[in-house]
């Protein structure tokens, strides 16, 4: 069948040569025929000159970037994209690593196949698709991964009923793909996790804060810590190898209830560890001098450019408390996951924050995502997570 020609406006093509692999909607100047959501498209310049073939929606991103060559998407296509992501992180030791059985697999842009999330825990790959083009095709995709793990996937899980864009009117069914499992219990480090991907945040745990916990057990030594936003708790399962209290807040039940078994299925019943469900700006307005060590790890405040204003304000809010309330000496570990929240911005609302209180603050460490979150070069936005280490004086 013949791809669908879409035609960029005059002086629209400098982002696709510069291998971005997005194109906005307002870019295009003629499309030649009725894409529906999903199809895979030919995009050229005013000039007629092929660009680039990509996944089409009817969205503000209209179509993601598989190629800047002109090829067929194929399944072997899809093949060897993926298996260069397999041999990417075989590179980096993160597949059969004894200490790690939990980690990114497929990273969308970063790995060149944007609108695909494949996360592995212990056996279990979680898929979430964020395009049409690639549910349609969930079950080869499913295949390949079967075929090219050899042996090391039990069970394959979709879990994109809440990530496939609304307007193709799919509705999707979160299920197994191949085999089946329980939750399974991971390995980070030596540390042990629950995961339950049918009930857990994104695929069932934020494993793009592995190295960003493993830096933090470097700074708990006797340490009265306090982890805002806790979720699973992981940050707190590695503070508790060396502080002498831990505090885990979320204002969710069942995740403090996670946080607990989690903490549970490292240290037993360890009297160092309490939880709280509470809202967090509530309990920050209670803490003075209490805690040498505080993790900011809040959700995603903004996941789009026109609440980025209010997003920047809610992140200086936040630290302004943490920094007003936290020991003289102290250390505060503050993230941003929001991909339209750059370093840039991040570490102003920080100084923004640090200024309003007065006090002294260092940059001890600047963090990211670990290399199983790759960053295309060609696309900045795919660098979502983004982190200091300051010391309050």
């Amino acid at each position: 069948m013949e791809r669908v020609k879409i035609v960029l406006k005059s002086g629209k093509e400098q982002s696709l040569r510069r291998y971005h692999p997005w194109i906005f909607s307002g870019a295009i100047k003629k499309i030649y025929g009725n894409p529906a959501e999903g199809d895979l498209v030919d995009v050229y310049d005013n000039k007629d000159s092929f660009l680039a073939v990509g996944h089409y929606q009817p969205s503000s991103i209209a179509v993601r970037i598989l190629s800047f060559v002109q090829v067929t998407p194929d399944i072997d296509f899809f093949r060897d994209k993926i298996k260069k992501a397999i041999n990417y992180r075989k590179s980096l030791g993160i597949i059969d690593n004894p200490q790690i059985n939990v980690f990114r697999l497929i990273h969308a842009e970063g790995d060149g196949l944007p609108g695909l999330i494949v996360d592995f825990y212990n056996g279990v790959a979680v898929i979430q698709m964020h395009s049409i083009g690639f549910y349609r095709i969930r079950g080869e995709i499913a295949a390949i991964l079967v075929e090219l793990m050899k042996g090391q996937l039990i069970a394959v899980y979709d879990k994109s009923e809440t990530t496939i864009p609304h307007m193709s009117g799919i509705t999707g069914v979160n299920e197994f793909l191949y085999g089946n499992s329980d939750p399974v219990i991971v390995t980070e480090y030596g540390y042990k996790f629950k995961i339950d991907w049918t009930t857990g945040q994104k695929t069932g745990f934020f494993i793009d804060q592995r190295e960003n916990r493993k830096l933090l057990e470097r700074f708990t030594e006797g340490k009265s810590v306090l982890n805002m936003f806790g979720y699973t708790g992981a940050f707190s399962v590695y503070a508790m190898k060396n502080a002498a209290l831990v505090h885990t807040v979320d204002s969710s039940f069942p995740a403090i209830e996670l946080a607990n078994e989690n903490i549970k299925l490292n240290y037993g019943d360890d009297p160092r560890h309490e939880s709280f469900q509470v809202d967090a700006f509530d309990y920050l307005n209670h803490i003075k001098d209490k805690y040498d060590l505080i993790i900011l790890d809040p959700p995603a405040f903004a996941k789009h450019n026109n609440v980025l204003a209010n997003a920047l304000q809610g992140y200086k809010r936040l630290n302004i408390k943490a920094i007003e309330q936290i020991k003289p000496g102290g250390i505060i570990f503050t993230f941003s996951c929001s991909q339209v929240v750059t370093k840039e911005n991040f570490r102003k609302s920080v100084f923004a924050a640090a200024a309003n209180t007065g006090r002294s603050v260092r940059i001890l460490h600047q963090m990211s995502q670990p290399p199983d979150h790759p960053v295309n070069i060609y696309h900045p936005e795919s660098e979502y997570l983004k982190g200091l280490v300051i010391y309050v004086e």
